[in-house]
């Protein structure tokens, strides 16, 4: 209890400082800048109308000077223009006061302010009259940093690059420090206890946590209640989006990394990227060695008659790796035209191996003792292919985009089992497996959107989306026979592959009324399933009409940098192919789980209110309620079955629709700048959640509270250390609702999951990382990191059912260590501003910048 109560201390402590300001000469603090991500761009014209070139284009901005105590403008950025007029200014900070000013020899200096957002600003055609001024001296303003956390109207932005714990490690490591996302000991992720949509840079994946390595990670973005933009797909719990790292810097940059954990798994890679005129070119490489244990154990007591009591203990190893590739080009046609297309490239091994003791007896008393030993070997191959255009008209705000998606994955695994047993010492029997499996997936996706801004306060937003994923596997199921060796099972073997596809259009109006803005929107998307048991043509086939997704955002800002939303919408939650596949999974005889092809969509409707408040420093406070109903819910169920390997009758896990399911609860975020070397965000979820099986006989399970915490500090101390410190804890909490996961291409993923009633015990884990930076501007650091220092982020479960009561242990890689090495590089081109054939209103500036 007293790890409860500090986290729940240090949360209230960070909930009381944001009504002051953080410590500082004079108490008050310098408030973190925001970054440098502003686009300005726009055309200019002489009185003719005619293209100006060569006019010197620059940002300013207003700074104390602190010798004369006046203010003074300072250069942020300036360029020329090109032949045709058009001139282009990126990387501005997003805070003001800024002042565009444009000046050419012969006519008048044009000035204008410029504020953000949006981010990309159009300024349209500017004329110039006749007239000449020079152009003041300014000095050079330096880069800022990115903050912790940003608000969208239907998103939450966490920036994750410079995340000491997670560096050498996998998105998994990332995850387990965003708020409001929870990570079990597998790298499954839960976002308000249940599963959300993976995506990548904004698409769906069929990628893995564990597949995407830290280091190519910029950011998160966490949707809990996504708009009628978004695919309606996910259920109950939203999109995790992960955005990849890509610079666009002018001149080229890049950095190297390196590290190794405690057993001596390797990790290595770098990014390199490069912009010059219209072009810009990223690239990234990396790869990660995988040695990990895992221990366990399952106790179940079976009631049947004769009741039994099954005890095993279980030892897993699994060693390997992948490699990561990624490269991107953007070409910029003009200032408003942008073609873009990057692909990615994952392959990885594993070689798990496990033993298992089992130890059995029965009522009356026989026991025996059985030992089971396996190892297999795994191989997947990834490939993504994106295409996108994107134009932007003179009028602010109105854009134009198109992508194309392609992703597509390959699998391979076999594995070998042997189970003996014993009676005392002497072995009497054993029984012999062999699994051998071929899988593929692949998704396609087109997509238009339109942006048409009606008045400077209402804007129209449009799109279709069509989506296909295809899915193909074949897994053989064979068992040793004496004097024939390996006999192929048909009946526990499976081929089978399906298709379905998507089709979808939306339309949202956003409109501002002051500081009152509401964005209202509707969905339209009709789906089709196709699948096939190959080897005996047996076919399923579900064609699903149109359905509708409204959803509605309301906004309320308040005095004092304060905001209400409420926000309602609808979405749907499609069966994944392994809940699909009529494939038995049996080697695990404790946990059998088997797909059922006849599974239909749930829907679920969610309400969310959230409450913002922004304090001095930047620190803010978010407290958000909701509400989920899902109706038609997917969960798992369990029944009795024979095993076609062995003949005997077995409990099988598969999935059925109940009737229906709610969730609600509260969540508190909060950042925090508590002094000018101590960052905290704290985050905190209170949740209850039921499942209504009343159609299929089974008693309903019992609502429970619980609540999961998330602690975050970063430590700046002299001489360039700095320090992370981040604890979880998750309180008892039942079963989650639903296991709707994202897979791999392979074979069912055994969990300890199963269709009864039962809660998974509180648990804590807490990980440190220290870091040193060194060399010039500080371009190369050492990170030493420690996971789960405490070996306590381990699973301990409870279920029962009208079979059987059973208690599950975990413990998965606790207290690893990494050591990682970075070293980044880059020349930014200051040489751009010294183009020959300079304009006389140039002339002030270069010199002020050589």
């Amino acid at each position: 209890m007293q790890k409860i109560y500090l986290l729940l201390a240090l949360f209230m402590l960070a909930l009381h400082v944001q009504a002051q300001p953080p410590a500082g000469k004079g108490g008050g603090g310098k408030a973190p800048a925001m970054s440098n991500i502003g686009h300005v761009y726009g055309k200019v014209l002489d009185a003719d109308n005619k293209p100006v070139n060569y006019a010197s284009v620059i940002i300013l901005q207003g700074r104390m000077d602190t010798a004369t105590k006046k203010m003074k403008d300072v250069l942020v950025k300036g360029v020329l223009t090109k032949a045709n007029g058009e001139f282009s200014l990126d990387e501005l900070p997003l805070r003001g006061p800024l002042k565009l000013r444009i000046s050419a020899t012969g006519l008048k200096t044009h000035e204008q302010s410029v504020t953000f957002p949006p981010i990309d600003k159009d300024l349209g055609n500017i004329k110039l009259a006749v007239s000449v001024k020079e152009l003041q001296g300014v000095t050079v303003q330096g880069t800022a940093s990115k903050p912790l956390m940003q608000m969208d109207i239907d998103k939450k932005v966490f920036n994750v690059e410079k995340n000491l714990t997670s560096a050498g490690g996998t998105a998994v490591d990332v995850m387990k420090n965003v708020p409001s996302v929870n990570v079990d000991i597998d790298g499954n992720v839960t976002l308000r206890n249940a599963s959300p949509q993976l995506y990548v840079d904004g698409r769906p994946t069929t990628l893995t946590l564990e597949q995407i390595p830290a280091d190519a990670i910029e950011s998160v973005e966490v949707i809990t209640n996504p708009s009628a933009k978004y695919d309606a797909s996910g259920g109950n719990a939203g999109i995790l989006n992960i955005v990849l790292k890509k610079n666009r810097k002018t001149g080229y940059n890049g950095n190297l990394r390196a590290g190794v954990d405690k057993r001596g798994a390797l990790n290595g890679g770098g990014d390199f990227n490069l912009r010059e005129g219209k072009v810009n070119i990223s690239a990234s490489a990396m790869g990660n060695q995988m040695k990990s244990r895992t221990t366990g154990y399952t106790d179940r007591h079976n009631l049947g008659t004769p009741a039994s009591n099954i005890y095993q203990d279980n030892y897993n190893k699994t060693d390997g790796g992948f490699v990561f590739g990624k490269l991107g080009l953007d070409y910029f046609v003009t200032n408003r035209t942008t073609l873009s297309v990057s692909g990615i490239k994952v392959h990885g091994a594993m070689d798990p191996t496990e033993n298992i003791n089992i130890l059995s007896d029965t009522v009356p008393r026989q026991q025996f003792f059985g030992q089971r030993n396996s190892g297999s070997h795994m191989e997947f191959d990834a490939n993504g292919l994106v295409f996108g255009m994107k134009h932007l008209f003179p009028k602010e705000g109105e854009e134009l985009t198109f992508d194309g998606n392609y992703f597509g994955a390959k699998s391979k695994n076999h594995g070998n089992y042997r189970t003996d047993y014993y009676n005392g010492k002497d072995l009497v029997d054993s029984f012999l497996q062999r699994l051998d499996g071929r899988g593929k997936i692949s998704f396609l996706t087109i997509q238009a959107d339109y942006v048409k801004p009606i008045t400077p306060k209402i804007k129209l937003e449009t799109g279709v989306r069509m989506s296909r994923r295809t899915t193909e596997y074949n897994y053989d199921n064979s068992v040793y026979v004496a004097n024939k060796g390996y006999i192929l099972i048909p009946g526990a073997s499976n081929n089978f592959k399906n298709v379905d596809n998507v089709y979808a259009a939306y339309a949202s109006v956003t409109h501002n009324i002051g500081n009152f803005g509401y964005k209202a929107g509707l969905r339209l998307e009709s789906s089709d399933y196709d699948g096939e048991l190959t080897t005996v043509k047996q076919k399923f086939k579900n064609n699903y009409p149109v359905s509708l997704f409204p959803s509605l955002f309301l906004s309320q800002k308040l005095k004092n940098q304060q905001e209400l939303q409420l926000s309602y919408t609808r979405r749907i939650n499609r069966p994944t192919f392994f809940q699909l596949i009529p494939y038995v999974d049996s080697t695990d005889k404790l946990n059998i789980t088997q797909g059922n092809p006849g599974l239909r969509p749930e829907f679920t409707s969610s309400v969310e209110m959230s409450y913002l408040k922004t304090y001095k420093g930047n620190n803010t406070f978010l407290a958000s309620l909701y509400y989920k109903y899902t109706d038609n819910l997917m969960t798992r169920y369990l029944q009795k079955e024979t095993d076609p390997a062995t003949g005997k009758e077995l409990l099988v896990n598969t999935y059925i629709n109940a009737n229906s399911s709610y969730s609600m609860g509260a969540e508190l975020t909060s950042t925090n700048t508590l002094t000018k070397w101590w960052n905290l965000t704290a985050n905190v979820n209170i949740y209850n959640s039921k499942i209504n099986t009343a159609n299929t006989g089974a008693p309903s399970q019992d609502a429970m509270w619980s609540w999961f915490g998330k602690l975050n500090n970063t430590f700046k101390l002299p001489l360039s250390f700095e320090i992370q410190l981040s604890g979880t804890y998750q309180s008892k909490t039942n079963l989650p609702v639903n296991d709707n996961r994202n897979a791999q291409a392979g074979p069912p993923m055994q969990t300890s999951q199963s269709a009864s009633q039962g809660y998974i015990a509180s648990f804590y884990g807490v990980d440190a990382a220290i870091k040193k930076s060194f060399l010039k501007n500080n371009a190369a650091s050492v990170t030493l990191s420690f996971s789960d220092i405490f070996r306590t982020r381990k699973t301990d479960q409870y279920s029962e059912s009208s079979y059987f009561t059973q208690y599950y242990n975990r413990l998965r890689d606790p207290q690893m260590i990494r050591l990682n090495f970075a070293y980044r590089f880059g020349k930014i081109d200051v040489g751009l501003f010294k183009r020959k054939n300079m304009g006389a209103g140039m002339q002030g500036m270069s010199e002020v910048v050589q």
